[in-house]
């Protein structure tokens, strides 16, 4: 008790005239940043912030170019060896077989396990959250015609990588992630990005836990609502292919190892450690401008090396066994920026940190047109 006066005294002491109207000296106190970097800068010495705390009612709205062209031509014009980097992985193809075949043959075993006990459930998230959660980083890797030289041997391939998913949509994903690599923060075209309503309802703790739990189907249904698509054939051999794979699997084996899939697509998409990446990709963070961030770290290895992102982003026509190879040929592009040191913290952070949010995202006002179509702007550029 003694100890407390003494603390209460102490803070009677202080002349609060010098501090602007503040009423406890922990008043205006920053979280801890959140971000590392290799090498410190002038303009960056790791430990400050580079900047003030973003506004948390609206989204960090941008009128520069997206970074990833401009420091892709300045390493190019630095390490013109870098094309040597780019170009189809022929492992690609083997890898997703077999994580399919493990979810296929984890599936099948389960068929006498009942969904909700305890191993079924353990299974799901552990094995199960991570090989789909692979198989979701195959289909974007596949994506950007990486597996295979050919377009339609690519797309063949995704619909295979699909089938453990138990839900088409690696048709569906190809379009959107493409206009988000040509659209990056671009309102209205950029699906990745939360929609106005999704601040309004998701900006405080318990909106952040739900939708870092849920973000699986944010993630699949937000595209549909902000832009549609045009079906094509692949949409349809998507579809015919999943149904027909789903209603053998069920008349076969029994609904338990469609549901032994479904759980696993859910964990694999919701507070899973590789699910991190989802928000540390773009989100930002500690009073920065930057929208793109990598991760360095150990989940890589599950992961195809995703969390090389900004290397990604800058040239995704490299391959995820080569994106560490981009990294190490520019350090001095690629290690003085901030990036995350862990995905599974990136999570525990993004729901505590009043400092990150829904509002956490850069956007810019719609420009250009559409890879099929017109674009309509959003009004003033906002949601």
């Amino acid at each position: 008790m003694a100890r407390k006066s003494g603390n209460r005294g102490a803070q009677a002491e202080v002349d609060f005239s010098y501090f602007g109207g503040a009423e406890s000296l922990t008043e205006g106190k920053r979280s801890p940043r959140r971000t590392v970097v290799v090498s410190s800068t002038e303009k960056d010495d790791v430990r400050s912030y580079p900047g003030p705390p973003q506004d948390p009612t609206d989204f960090l709205w941008l009128m520069t170019e997206e970074p990833h062209r401009s420091r892709r031509m300045a390493i190019m014009k630095t390490h013109p060896e870098v094309t040597k980097l780019m170009g189809h992985e022929p492992l690609t193809k083997y890898v997703v077989l077999g994580v399919v075949s493990l979810q296929l043959y984890v599936a099948v075993q389960l068929r006498h396990s009942h969904p909700l006990s305890f191993w079924f459930l353990l299974l799901a998230y552990a094995v199960g959250g991570t090989a789909n959660h692979n198989l979701f980083l195959a289909i974007h890797e596949i994506t950007h015609n990486l597996a295979f030289k050919g377009v339609n041997a690519n797309k063949a391939l995704a619909v295979f990588a699909n089938i453990p998913i138990g839900i088409p949509y690696s048709a569906a994903f190809k379009k959107y992630h493409i206009e988000h690599h040509k659209h990056l923060g671009e309102d209205g075209i950029d699906t990745d990005l939360p929609t106005h309503l999704e601040l309004l309802c998701l900006n405080n703790v318990l909106g952040k836990t739900f939708f870092a739990t849920f973000q699986i189907f944010f993630y699949a249904l937000r595209p549909g609502f902000v832009r549609t698509q045009t079906p094509t054939q692949w949409h349809l051999i998507n579809l015919v292919v999943q149904l027909v794979f789903d209603y053998v699997l069920v008349q076969t084996f029994g609904v338990r190892p469609f549901l032994y899939l479904l759980f696993s697509s859910f964990f694999a998409g919701s507070l899973h450690p590789c699910a991190g990446h989802f928000i540390a990709e773009h989100y930002v963070w500690d009073g920065l401008n930057q929208e793109t961030y990598s991760y360095y770290g150990p989940l890589n290895i599950l992961a195809y090396n995703v969390g090389y992102h900004n290397e990604h982003h800058d040239f995704p026509s490299v391959p995820w066994t080569r994106l560490p190879a981009l990294r190490t040929l520019a350090p001095e592009f690629y290690d003085t920026i901030p990036s995350h040191p862990s995905w599974p913290m990136v999570i525990v952070n993004f729901i505590r940190d009043p400092e990150v949010g829904m509002f956490a995202r850069v956007k810019r006002a719609t420009r250009g047109s559409r890879l099929s179509g017109q674009v309509t702007p959003t009004g003033s550029g906002r949601d």
